[in-house]
């Protein structure tokens, strides 16, 4: 039983290690950009509206995009919601 179990610990470490690192991508991707306060979305919203108008919703792409590019997660999901907010908004 010993000689089983030890063969299958490196693909428990990996898979160990897999699933860490996938939560912590969640985490700082996707939770940890809802604890933002709404009111702080809605200010970066309005900031890009005064600073660009017609072009906020691009400017958060492209900050999104930016994020995404140098793998800050939680700077990419951020600019995400405020992209959201922005898209909420033209609807209207």
């Amino acid at each position: 039983m010993e000689l089983l179990t030890s063969s299958y610990a490196p693909f428990i470490g990996i898979a160990a290690f897999a699933a860490g690192a996938f939560l912590s991508v969640e985490w700082q991707g996707r939770i940890r950009p809802l604890l933002i306060r709404r009111t702080e979305i809605e200010s970066l919203a309005d900031e890009l509206i005064d600073n660009h108008g017609d072009r906020a919703e691009e400017m958060a792409f492209i900050e999104e995009d930016r994020a995404w590019r140098y793998s800050q997660n939680f700077e990419q999901g951020k600019w995400r919601r405020v992209r959201k907010e922005l898209e909420r908004r033209s609807r209207l």
